[in-house]
């Protein structure tokens, strides 16, 4: 292999990561503004109305920038990207933080890596030295250690909505990413959330509250972010490094999700940060550090 191909792989790698660390950092806000949301609005109304919302949007940003439609080959995996991150994972996890505490939610985000680890491999054919799926493991334990450390309220169903979220998001991920070689980061989500607007549309006019009168800056704010960064802008950048850097190695990014998302809450909130959430962070940075260095 000539040092030009290996340079330019190096480069791909880097960008992806850069692209992958965005994306991270604008799903970190999802579980603070959904929480916000949730209290108001209702979970299945929150789901739906996010979906059309950026359904909309990516509607007139195809048409804007005149895309062509994809391929009839396409389809079937537009349609689990859209089961998966479109309504299956927003729905689960409003659902859950219903009957959860945030500490659960930064149990079950400990695992998302390792799921979409997994999916890439079965729907991506990506094979991760085994080394990385150490550093892997590893990190996820560090944040569900963390998360259990601070005390969780049982609640089977929370758990098992939350289970179901974190697998439907990591098949979402992975199939998003594989379809990204071929169709473009953002075209990807976009046609997925097309693909999805018929029904969500009408599901937004069917679930709509009887009166908005009691709804807060808050709870508007919280829909408006999870519609637009979580739902569309996000999915631009972390699909774009997905396929550049690899979905099992980029995807260990998200082991620093459940943190950034505390530290938003703690400047939003006022919430206090202990020395043992820094000292993890840092260890599942280190982790991070590992599986890039030594996925392939």
């Amino acid at each position: 292999m000539s040092e030009l191909v290996i340079n330019k792989i190096k480069e791909n790698s880097a960008q992806g990561w850069l692209n992958g660390f965005i994306g991270v950092v604008l799903f970190s806000g999802s579980l603070p503004a959904t929480r916000v949301a949730v209290a108001v609005f209702n979970p299945v109304f929150l789901t739906v109305a996010r979906a059309a919302v950026a359904g909309i949007l990516a509607l007139i940003v195809l048409i804007l920038f005149k895309e062509k439609r994809p391929e009839r080959k396409h389809f079937f995996s537009l349609a689990i990207v859209a089961l998966g991150v479109v309504v299956g994972f927003p729905l689960l996890s409003a659902l859950a933080l219903t009957y959860v505490t945030s500490a659960h939610s930064i149990v079950f985000i400990g695992i998302l890596p390792v799921a979409t680890a997994i999916f890439g491999i079965l729907r991506g054919g990506e094979r991760p030295r085994p080394i990385f799926w150490l550093f892997s493991v590893l990190g996820s334990l560090l944040v569900i250690g963390y998360a259990l450390a601070q005390g969780l309220s049982a609640s089977p169903l929370g758990d098992v909505l939350m289970l179901g979220a974190v697998i439907l998001c990591g098949l979402g991920y992975a199939e998003g990413a594989k379809l990204t070689k071929t169709l473009g980061g953002w075209q990807v989500i976009s046609w997925a959330l097309v693909l999805s607007l018929p029904l969500m549309l009408p599901l937004t006019v069917v679930f709509m509250p009887a009166s908005f009168e009691a709804v807060g800056t808050g709870a508007w704010i919280g829909l408006g972010y999870v519609s637009l960064f979580s739902m569309f802008i996000g999915f631009v950048f972390w699909y774009k490094g997905l396929a550049q850097g690899g979905t099992a190695t980029v995807g260990q990014l998200q082991l620093l999700q459940p943190f950034f998302g505390l530290a938003l809450a703690t400047c939003l909130l006022h919430e206090h940060v202990s020395i043992g959430m820094l000292a993890v962070t840092v260890g599942v940075i280190l982790c991070v550090v590992g599986t890039k260095k030594f996925a392939r």
